[in-house]
């Protein structure tokens, strides 16, 4: 059984509260709660992380280098600008999907430009929390394609 990471980075915590017409008005435990349904029923062993913290985040990426096949991260506004979690993410040797919820090209021009994109396996994005369900269905594919 592949052990999966989710990663989710600042505000993320807080989805159904914060600008609904982005992020939906589905809660955080709500997305728990369909990403453990869903990793269930794929067969993965699934560990959901949630930080506000930069260097936690780095933390948890360093902490899965020896435990997980695959990480999904939903780095938030650290996606930006977060040269440390881009770095961590680089020395993770398992596959890498980037999410997120909102279309980043459809936001503020800062949005447009991700810096972790150049070391993710893929990318998700502008499809709502579903986009939780597609990363997983795709790392799930992904992993038994290496098999």
């Amino acid at each position: 059984m592949s052990k999966i990471l989710i990663i989710n980075g600042p505000n993320l915590n807080l989805i159904g509260e914060r600008e609904q017409s982005q992020y939906g008005s589905k809660d955080f435990k709500y997305l728990e709660d369909i990403c453990e349904k869903k990793s269930a029923e794929l067969n993965l062993t699934l560990k959901m992380k949630q930080s506000n913290v930069e260097g936690e985040i780095v933390d948890i990426i360093q902490s899965a280098r020896n435990d997980c096949s695959g990480i999904i991260i939903n780095a938030g506004g650290y996606s930006h600008t977060s040269v440390a979690i881009r770095d961590a993410l680089d020395i993770f040797k398992g596959i890498i999907i980037e999410l997120h919820i909102s279309n980043i090209y459809k936001r503020e021009e800062f949005r447009h430009k991700s810096i972790i994109s150049g070391v993710v396996t893929g990318i998700i994005c502008g499809l709502g929390i579903n986009g939780y369900i597609l990363a997983l269905n795709s790392m799930h594919e992904m992993l038994n394609e290496n098999k």
